[in-house]
């Protein structure tokens, strides 16, 4: 994986001025390619793939929105949690005002605390 290295911008961290890794993302896999690869590996019809990637999205999504945290063998767990400001008395917290937005997290599958996602990866730092 390519990264490169960038300075904290946002004065409101304590890193704020320090330096760090950020990933260099090459481009974009969408849903179509996505499809085509596992067709041609299963030897199946891409509209059989892409009618289970739609079902498989449709249901991961349903138990999401339900507060279900969902975990895929081999993948690992996806979650929902909410971004919301901090109020001083609970009484007067307000979803409508006060939650910001909602994040999806993601945590891949480990043995050990070690993730099988990231077994294998090196580290490239991006020219130029």
């Amino acid at each position: 994986m390519k990264y490169k290295i960038v300075k904290e911008t946002k004065p409101t961290l304590k890193t704020f001025g320090k330096y760090k890794a950020k990933a260099v993302h090459n481009g974009e896999v969408g849903s179509r390619h996505i499809r085509d690869e596992v067709s041609e590996r299963l030897g199946i019809s891409e509209g059989a793939v892409e009618a289970v990637m739609m079902c498989l999205s449709n249901v991961i999504s349903q138990h999401l929105r339900r507060g279900d945290k969902v975990r895929l063998d081999t993948w690992g767990l996806m979650k929902l949690e909410i971004e919301s400001d901090k109020v001083d008395d609970p009484a007067t917290f307000r979803a409508n005002k006060h939650i910001r937005g909602v994040r999806l997290h993601f945590l891949p599958e480990s043995e050990k605390g070690k993730p099988e996602l990231y077994q294998g990866m090196t580290f490239e730092k991006e020219r130029g």
